[in-house]
This record gives C-alpha cells, structure tokens and sequence, in this order.
C-alpha cells in the first residue's frame, strides 16, 4: 500500500477529493479501510494576490512547501484536487519532493476512454483561459471548447463567491447549465467540471451533457496507484509534454 499526500489549494474540493478517496476503499473493499492518506492545505487565500498578478512562480513556491509536508509527513505520492493550481505546478522550476498525478492527464485519459471528441471547459477565469485542457485533451486528438466572456465571467465569479465557501445554489445550479446547453449548441459532446467543487453544484443528473468529474477521477486514480493496479506517477512538476 502506498500513501497518498493530498495537496489541497481549495477547500470545498480538497475535502471532495478525501471523501472521495476514503470512500472507493470502501466501495471496493466493503469495509471502512483505504490506504494511509495525508493532506495538507495552506490556505489559498494567501495565494489570491499572485493569481490576479499572474504570478505563477509564487503560487508554486507555495504548493512546493505543502508537498515538502507531505513528503515528512511519509507520503510516497500526491494529488492536487484543483485544476488551477496545475498552471502554478507546470510552471518550471525544481523537481517538487514528491511524483505527483496529474489532474488534466487523468481527465483526458477518461475523456478519451469514453470517445469524446469535442469537451467543453468549466473552470476558473486562469483555467479557462490558459492551456492546461487545450494541451492535455489535444494531445489524444480531443478538440475542447469554453464558454463565451459573459459566461466565463458568471462561471468564475459563482466559484470565488460561492462556490469555494460551500455555497450551492439552484439559482447558481440554472446558470450553469445554461452555460452547458450553449457548450452543447457548439458541438460539444461532454463538458468537463474543471474546478473541483462544480461537480457538487452541477451533478449528472442535472448536466444537458455527460460530465468529467475531475475531483472524483482523481479520487479512483490516487486510489489506484496506493493499491498497485497504477503505476506510481512520475511528475514531479513542470512543464508536459503535449
């Protein structure tokens, strides 16, 4: 068995992600067992003023001292259960302490399993406008798309208002889906809930198209790798090749 570190950045997500992990072990065991895992979060409040500055060298100084954590702390690996953060973590710099998965990776592989062709991104402002999807779905033949400025605009501010404080609402659960039924109208054939916390808001029964639930896709591969039938991952931050 081998020890999962969690390097959270959000709340709401990370917390996901945990519940997540914890539970396929007791989906697949029966019993209330799973492999060790550990998290650790500094609060990614302190992290705010270099996002908006687009400091990316910053935030990954920052996430670099979590995974030293989590390293002492005995992990063999981590996850990062939010998808911006991945911009901070693919930025250059030295090897992070620990081999990590890769958020964007594992979605795309799951994306590609399926046999989408067209994905739509949910996300952050940062994400949807950086090259995180675009690179990781186009390097398995996956056109993706985003919602037009308005709509990104409404996406991004119902999470850092709501969302990441634990709040979900009807009103902010029609919004999105609005927002999918528009991804859809332009050929999309699946959208892709990149910001860990929309999959609590925006669940499957509810999406005009099916869903990519990062947080809980990562929650089964973290889970793979700690029982063996994953290899442990060799990332340990920086760029990836498309």
């Amino acid at each position: 068995m081998r020890h999962l570190g969690i390097l959270a950045h959000s709340t709401e997500g990370a917390a996901l992600c945990f519940l997540g992990y914890c539970q396929e072990g007791f989906r697949r065991t029966g019993r209330n067992e799973h492999p060790d895992v550990t998290l650790d979060y500094i609060a990614f409040g302190r992290s705010m003023p270099a996002w908006d500055a687009g400091d990316h060298a910053s935030i990954r100084a920052t996430l670099s001292v979590s995974v030293d954590r989590l390293a002492r702390a005995g992990a063999d690996f981590f996850a990062c259960p939010d998808n911006t953060a991945h911009l901070a973590l693919e930025h250059p710099g030295a090897d992070l302490a620990l081999p990590g998965l890769h958020l964007a990776e594992v979605v795309a592989d799951q994306a590609a399993r399926d046999g989408h062709r067209r994905v739509g991104i949910l996300g952050t402002r940062y994400l949807m406008d950086g090259p995180v999807y675009p690179r990781a779905l186009g390097a398995r033949g996956i056109a993706t798309e985003v919602p037009g400025p308005a709509d990104r605009d409404l996406v991004d501010t119902i999470i850092f208002k709501e969302l990441v404080n634990g709040v979900f609402s009807d009103d902010s659960r029609q919004g999105y889906v609005r927002v999918i039924e528009r991804l859809a109208a332009r050929g999309c054939d699946a959208v892709a809930l990149v910001c860990t916390e929309i999959p609590l808001l925006v669940t499957p029964d509810v999406s005009p198209l099916p869903t990519l639930d990062s947080t809980r896709l990562l929650a089964r591969a973290a889970y793979d790798v700690a029982v063996g039938e994953r290899p442990l991952p060799t990332w340990r931050g920086g760029p990836v090749a498309g």
